[in-house]
Formats: structure tokens, sequence, C-alpha cells
């Protein structure tokens, strides 16, 4: 197995100018980057492969596509719910936040019990990761059906009153997401966004 420091060597070699400077374009103030692009840290994800304890190395390096690189090679079946909480307190950019949901949380068996713990919270970017993790599961959850989707809709209800972009944003992901989920959620996805729409 490849360690963080080798895992690092690589991702360096991968690093550009432009792509340190598109952070700023997508508007991710990311700590500690190296600028590679998503397309390359996948690309390493594939060359080092699954390993739960890499993964936990490259998060403590405090690197931004290191960071981004646990995500990929994690191990959903082994990520606890104290590690789930304690990355997810550190999420400082959607970057960080919407690619841990939407590549390993959701996966792990614990994904659901953190979509209202998470959605009800005030911190910006846990509040969005709550609705960031139901979005990615209204996509990759082919397991569940339509009742904890529909149970969702007033956690939506409730987000769509906070007037922050990052969470507004997550909350009308997970809205739209709803929306294709299956008939009977779509529905009352429509539903909801149409009230949404006449209120203030």
């Amino acid at each position: 197995m490849a360690s963080a420091k080798e895992a690092l060597a690589r991702l360096r070699a991968l690093a550009t100018a432009k792509d340190r400077a598109n952070l700023a374009r997508f508007g991710i103030a990311a700590r500690n980057p190296l600028g590679v692009s998503m397309k390359n840290i996948q690309a390493v994800a594939r060359e080092l492969g699954p390993s739960h304890d890499l993964a936990l190395a490259l998060w403590a390096t405090d690197c931004y596509e290191a960071r981004l690189l646990a995500a990929y090679v994690d191990e959903p079946a082994r990520v606890t719910g104290a590690q789930m909480d304690e990355w997810c307190a550190e999420f400082d950019n959607w970057g960080f936040c919407d690619t841990l949901c939407f590549v390993l949380f959701d996966k792990t068996p614990l994904a659901w019990t953190r979509v209202e713990a998470w959605g009800r919270r005030d911190e910006e970017y846990v509040k969005r990761a709550g609705f960031a993790l139901l979005a990615s599961l209204c996509g990759h959850d082919k397991k569940s059906g339509d009742a904890p989707f529909l149970a969702s809709l007033p956690l939506i209800e409730a987000g769509a009153a906070d007037d922050r972009a990052m969470v507004q944003k997550g909350v009308s992901w997970a809205l739209r997401s709803l929306g294709r989920r299956s008939r009977e959620v779509g529905q009352a996805a429509l539903a909801l966004a149409q009230r949404l729409a006449q209120s203030e």
C-alpha cells in the first residue's frame, strides 16, 4: 500500500498553475491547495486502490487535493460515524462538502443517520452537507423505497428558509434530486417546490 507521502508526491507531480487558479474561479477557498484537477485526482485514486488507512492519513495532511483523494480511496463499509462527523465539521468549502457526500458518505451504512442530523445544524457547510448527502442518496441509493425520501421533505422546507447561498444551493440540489427519484416522490417534491415558490 502506498503511503500518504507517496500519494502526495503523485499529486504534486500532476499539479498545474491553471488548476490551482481554477479553484478561485469556481469559488473554492481551499487551504493548502496543490492545483490538481479532479480528473487527475480520480486517476491517482484508481492507481492506489481502496484503503481506509490511507484515506485517514491523507485527510490528516490538511492538503486540499489529498483530502479529496481520501474520499475516493476510503472504504465505505469501514467509515465510522465519528469519522463522518469529524470530517464534516472541517468542511470549509463546497468542494469538500459535495465531493465527500457524493463520492463516499452516501455509500456508507450510516448515510441516512446524517441527513437530518446535519441538515438541522447551524454551521453553514455542515448544514449544506445534510442536503448534499440527501441529493447524493437520491441518485445512488438503489435499495431504499420512497419512505425516507418523502420523510425528508419537511427538512427541505425548513432548510429553504436559510438565506445563506451555500445552504440554499444544497437545499435546491436536494429538492431537484427528489423530483427525479420516483413518480410519487417527484410529485411530492413538485408540490413542495410550488408551495415554496409562493412563500416569502
